[in-house]
């Protein structure tokens, strides 16, 4: 969520865990590299988002030890807090090996992400935050990691239903949540739609290579390989990353980000909703 920040004007914001106690007036991030909204996800390898709720409560204590109750509370009720989870989650769903989506009950899983991502939220809003941007999940069985898995290498519709089955519920939660919680305010961005359109007509968005990833090995680059990860020495590198939609087997790059940074920060009703995140940081 860094290129929101710059949107907004703030400084890069720090990591939680970061050494040396930085300064957190202006935001921090707790966000931990292949999470998900489940405790199991990624389990003993990444911060899950409960643990990454227990830090904001520190930082709460922090803001009150530094700038006074008063202050605290201003501090978070203004805040904006960011959410893009669950696509972790659902890859879990597809068997490493076969690019199989693991036969188990997908409305009860996503029920399950979206209950403890409702939770956490309203947690956040008993320690004071009213203002939410969510990211919801894109055509994850597109990215260059599913597709190496799948026969003829084409997307893996069935673990994207997956993502649209979250996404529906997504908004169900955050109206749900609107009508329980006395001034809670969100902005969800479809970024299942955005990724869409940029795979399908890459060049309107000045794109040459939408399924083939800029850094990796094999069928579309799709070995986690890049640097050499998993112990595996060679890999490819492309000429030109910004002709490429995913930079990796997994996510996007830079100057993909930036696109889809700006319609969470100022793209219109189309693709986030009800508010952007400009209008978020206005209110």
């Amino acid at each position: 969520m860094s290129p929101a920040a710059e949107y907004a004007g703030l400084p890069l914001l720090p990591p939680y865990l970061h050494p040396g106690h930085p300064e957190y007036v202006y935001g921090v991030n707790f966000a931990s590299g292949g999470s998900g909204a489940l405790s199991q996800t990624s389990q003993e390898s990444v911060i899950d988002l409960n643990t990454q709720l227990s830090y904001l409560r520190k930082v709460k204590k922090l803001f009150r030890e530094k700038l006074g109750h008063e202050k605290t509370e201003e501090l978070m009720f203004k805040s904006v807090y960011l959410f893009s989870v669950g696509s972790n989650d659902y890859g879990t769903l597809v068997d490493p090996n076969s690019g199989v989506v693991l036969p188990v009950d997908h409305q009860q899983f996503v029920d399950n992400v979206i209950e403890n991502l409702s939770n956490v939220i309203k947690e956040i809003y008993e320690l004071g935050g009213r203002k939410f941007g969510l990211v919801n999940v894109g055509p994850i069985g597109c990215s260059p990691s599913i597709r190496i898995l799948v026969r003829k290498y084409e997307c893996l519709e069935e673990i994207s239903a997956v993502a649209k089955l979250h996404n529906k519920k997504l908004t169900e939660m955050v109206q749900k949540l609107e009508n329980q919680l006395k001034g809670f305010i969100y902005s969800v961005t479809d970024f299942y739609s955005a990724l869409s359109q940029v795979l399908k007509y890459p060049s309107k968005y000045g794109f040459k290579e939408a399924s083939r990833a800029c850094c990796g090995s094999g069928p579309y680059r799709g070995e986690d390989s890049c640097g050499g990860k998993k112990g595996i020495k060679e890999y490819e590198l492309c000429e030109n990353v910004s002709e490429h939609v995913f930079f990796d087997s997994h996510h996007p790059t830079d100057k993909a980000n930036q696109h889809f940074a700006r319609l969470i920060w100022n793209g219109n009703g189309n693709v986030t909703w009800p508010y952007n995140l400009k209008q978020l940081f206005e209110i």
